[in-house]
């Protein structure tokens, strides 16, 4: 998944170890200022070398289309006269060879909960593609009151955390629970109680504040010094992109999405060569792909992964053998915390995918209506395990 090119955009390599701190952060908040030197453990290392001469040959020599592509599987057809999904026969019989790797957490609930007797469980879910369905426009990404019911209940029995590509504010307004803990920007900015949010106050990435009810919070930023630069970033691709249809470009305060949803598909390779001329000037920065989005981040040893390590030593659940983290997601940049829990062997990743692909999940859920099921499921395990007096 990693995406490495031979010119002068940034690259993703591979992660530098963090080191083991009791939260796992020491090494992250090392830094004070941008003149700062960088630590080793931070910041990966971004050769710089002139671009190749010719406008789109930079593009596609560093695979950014065929990660576009990719990253961007084709929705499947509807009819003009009923709105009924059409699926081959070979489609179906593809997606149930995938489902013998990758099983429904509907179907293999119960084993799920036989490994989670004796563990308190902890939700991380993502946020659009999981709670909500894509839509061509991000700014009507709405979830249901009905999922927002179901994550509501899920957030009284389980610390419940929403990690998403989003700003922190913007995917705290679409889901509107106070009951949650939010990590918006790919977990780059975790606003979380004090009462729980373990959090030095003098620590220079993690500050005291309030939230929209006035309520006193800690909120943890490790890439803060970014955000004069990725404000600037902002501002230039919205400009370079304005001639390009379909383009819409947003500040997600700690990286950057430029959304090609919209776009023709032959004018991608003008959207992607926009991003590349535009990133170019900035080696502390990167590209990552989505669905059917750019997304600019600075080059920080941190990702959705880091982020439920984080909450879970912040919740005093890091280190216990009696926790069990259960990740909903649907989106590449999910994969980090599949990882994470995978390698671990801490927990249990879920793909939310219509289609097959590989992943670094356990099991998998179709859609958004899945999750809410899966919640469901959840919320009348818990509630049958306490009428048992069991807690």
């Amino acid at each position: 998944m990693d995406l490495k090119s031979k010119h002068a955009a940034p690259v993703l390599t591979d992660p530098v170890p963090v080191s083991k701190s009791r939260l796992g952060i020491s090494s992250l908040l090392s830094y004070s200022s941008p003149g700062a030197a960088f630590p080793s453990g931070l910041y990966l290392t971004i050769p710089r070398k002139k671009p190749v001469p010719g406008k789109l040959d930079d593009v596609r020599a560093a695979g950014w289309l065929d990660a576009m592509k990719a990253s961007s599987p084709p929705r499947k057809k509807l009819t003009k006269d009923f709105n009924i999904e059409i699926t081959s026969e070979d489609n179906d019989v593809a997606y149930s060879s995938w489902m013998i790797k990758y099983p429904s957490a509907l179907t293999s609930f119960e084993n799920i909960m036989n490994y989670a007797k004796g563990k308190r469980i902890a939700l991380f879910l993502d946020y659009d593609g999981t709670l909500s369905p894509i839509v061509d426009d991000p700014d009507r990404a709405f979830m249901s009151n009905a999922m927002r019911i179901a994550v509501r209940d899920a957030a009284e029995y389980f610390p419940t955390a929403i990690i998403s590509g989003r700003s922190r504010d913007m995917v705290y307004e679409f889901v509107g629970l106070t009951e949650l803990y939010y990590a918006g920007s790919h977990g780059m900015d975790i606003m979380g109680p004090v009462r729980d949010l373990a959090c030095a106050d003098d620590h220079p990435n993690c500050i005291r504040s309030t939230d929209k009810q006035g309520k006193e919070v800690n909120l943890f930023q490790p890439a803060s010094e970014f955000l004069p630069m990725i404000d600037e970033v902002f501002r230039t691709l919205v400009e370079n992109t304005k001639g390009i249809k379909g383009t819409k470009v947003e500040n997600h305060k700690f990286c950057a999405s430029v959304h090609y949803r919209n776009v023709d598909e032959k004018n991608w390779p003008a959207v992607a060569q926009c991003v590349h001329d535009v990133l170019k000037d900035y080696p502390r920065l990167r590209l990552t792909h989505g669905r059917k989005v750019l997304e600019v981040r600075p080059v920080i040893d941190w990702d959705k992964g880091k982020a439920v390590e984080f909450l879970l030593e912040s919740l005093g659940l890091g280190n216990s053998e009696d926790v069990l983290p259960i990740y909903v997601g649907d989106d590449r940049t999910d994969e980090d915390a599949f990882k994470v829990l995978r390698e671990g062997q801490r927990g249990y990743g879920i793909l939310v995918s219509s289609v097959p692909k590989e992943s670094n999940a356990f099991y998998s859920l179709r859609d958004p209506s899945e999750v809410m099921d899966f919640l469901k499921l959840l919320v009348e395990w818990k509630k049958s395990k306490k009428g048992k007096g069991a807690l």
